[in-house]
């Protein structure tokens, strides 16, 4: 079966405000107030957990990592406890979905989001049973761009890793694609179009509704 493996964070879901609310409350503990600003962080948020830390301490002077990973439990807690509260999936996401299912394509989830977390926030949304197989981070021994990820994600789904492709919003999801040796999607609408069109993956899409013509495309 012919399969689209979708991203979560950035690419069906703008997750950004409730991650950068979760890094702030990390620095608000630690006393330093909120240290990150949901208008120019946005991008960085979709990154991860990590990466917003390493941000906020950044203003703060040298990064410690030995204090980001001693807060990165502490995030993921505070994301957990408030993990829908800001978070909306993408105009046209799941319409999309719909037409590739009904196309006969199947369709997953690839997403180096903790896999308990991606789970809970995907049935929060009401969406989760609309997705044939969803790998988290933690899911395999090994993540994005590691193509196992991707093709595990694949053959949960039922479906063909040659017969596959990913559709993503970062250069992990494109590099993830080109070990997989797979097409890559990048959607341009979130928060790191700059850099998104930069990345020379096999297609890019400014909307959703160009989604189910750019699959047919690239893998039939």
């Amino acid at each position: 079966m012919r399969t689209v493996i979708f991203d979560l964070d950035g690419t069906l879901a703008d997750t950004s405000g409730d991650l950068i609310a979760a890094a702030n409350h990390c620095f608000q503990g630690l006393g330093h107030g909120d240290l990150l600003v949901h208008a120019q962080d946005a991008a960085t948020a979709l990154c991860g957990g990590r990466a917003m830390l390493r941000l906020g301490f950044s203003r703060l002077g040298d990064v410690d990592e030995a204090l980001v990973d001693a807060q990165y439990p502490v995030l993921l807690t505070a994301y957990a406890d408030a993990i829908d509260t800001h978070t909306v999936m993408y105009p046209g996401a799941m319409d999309a979905v719909e037409v590739l299912k009904s196309a006969g394509y199947a369709v997953g989830i690839a997403t180096n989001k903790p896999a308990g977390l991606a789970e809970t926030l995907m049935r929060s949304l009401g969406v989760r049973d609309q997705f044939a197989s969803l790998i988290g981070a933690d899911t395999l021994p090994v993540r994005k761009p590691d193509p196992a990820h991707h093709i595990e994600a694949v053959r949960r789904a039922g479906g063909d890793p040659a017969r596959s492709l990913l559709v993503g919003d970062t250069i992990t999801d494109r590099n993830t694609a080109r070990n997989a040796g797979v097409p890559s999607v990048l959607v341009t609408f979130g928060p790191g179009r700059d850099t998104v069109l930069t990345l020379d993956a096999d297609a890019t899409i400014d909307r959703f509704d160009d989604l189910p013509d750019v699959v047919a495309r690239l893998i039939g």
